[in-house]
């Protein structure tokens, strides 16, 4: 027979107390006192006034900072794009190749087991102008031109490497390529769950591929797909190795803004400004979340 914990306080509290202490001295706390800073004012190299002052929120609205804002949510926006459609394809395969199995699933885990910097190095090495991709590419288009020499026309000339770094392009490649693994997971056990039956019957009555999907797959697993975009959008919106190593001087996000803020101009109450908005956005992803799984669970 099951006890209640108001028929054990005693051992419920030996259980639940370091936990809980551990969350509030060591993560509670710390966020209060930043969310503290963020309110207050420099008053000498290493003092912070707290004036309960609002204008480093105001100043993060400034056209320059919010400028920063904007692009960081696109960019991170574009990811979650990217890495639903490459994930939902590949956990669609991981279905039918592991049927009951986790191996498949459990191989896309595998890059998880190299540290992040090893991994964004890994990255420069294939898109840096000497990298793997320019050089196959260059290998390709020397071998073309001497095959065009042979049959009698102009060579191609020389071959200019691509700029693959230091640029926008190359700053969602590498957050896509870091976090695909979160998306893949949500997805695989919204679709692994799916009733097929509905997905036969769609295709029976006429629907074509594409509209079997937007119809049928897609909404009933929009619950994963939501949690998928979740948990990849809030760590990639604070992404700060991978735009630092791989993007240029014009790719910077809005976490390496905080970087600087903290460990360079010294303004620790204006980079707790910009670390709660980002807080604040995460809390609307979490509720913007909730609500579509609550709406699944209605319709279903």
């Amino acid at each position: 027979m099951e006890q209640s914990w108001k028929q054990a306080k005693a051992a419920f509290a030996a259980v639940a107390t370091p936990p809980v202490a551990w969350l509030i001295f060591f993560f509670l706390v710390p966020l209060a006192v930043v969310w503290g800073y963020s309110f207050g004012e420099n008053t000498g190299p290493v003092t912070i006034d707290l004036t309960g002052t609002v204008s480093n929120y105001f100043r993060a609205l400034e056209p320059l900072y919010l400028g920063i804002f904007v692009k960081s949510l696109g960019s991170r926006g574009s990811r979650p794009c990217c890495a639903w459609s490459s994930a939902f394809g590949r956990a669609r395969h991981f279905i039918r190749v592991a049927e009951g199995q986790g191996m498949a699933a459990a191989a896309d885990q595998l890059p998880f087991w190299t540290n992040l910097l090893i991994r964004t190095y890994a990255l420069i090495a294939v898109l840096r102008t000497e990298g793997y991709v320019n050089f196959t590419m260059e290998w390709f288009w020397n071998n073309a031109s001497g095959l065009m020499t042979l049959v009698g026309f102009e060579p191609l000339g020389e071959f200019e490497p691509l700029q693959l770094l230091y640029n926008n392009a190359a700053v969602i490649v590498g957050l896509v390529y870091v976090h695909l693994p979160f998306m893949v997971l949500p997805l695989y056990s919204a679709l692994d769950r799916m009733d097929r039956s509905l997905m036969e019957a769609s295709l029976d009555l006429g629907a074509g591929h594409m509209r079997t999907i937007f119809s049928v797959v897609v909404p009933l697993a929009a619950p994963g797909i939501a949690s998928g975009i979740l948990i990849t959008f809030i760590p990639a919106l604070g992404a700060y190795l991978t735009p630092d190593l791989l993007g240029g001087t014009d790719s910077q996000m809005i976490a390496n803004v905080i970087e600087r803020q903290f460990k360079r101009a010294n303004d620790w109450p204006f980079g707790a400004a910009l670390s709660f908005l980002l807080m604040y956005l995460t809390l609307l992803a979490i509720i913007a979340q909730g609500w579509v799984s609550k709406r699944a669970e209605r319709r279903g």
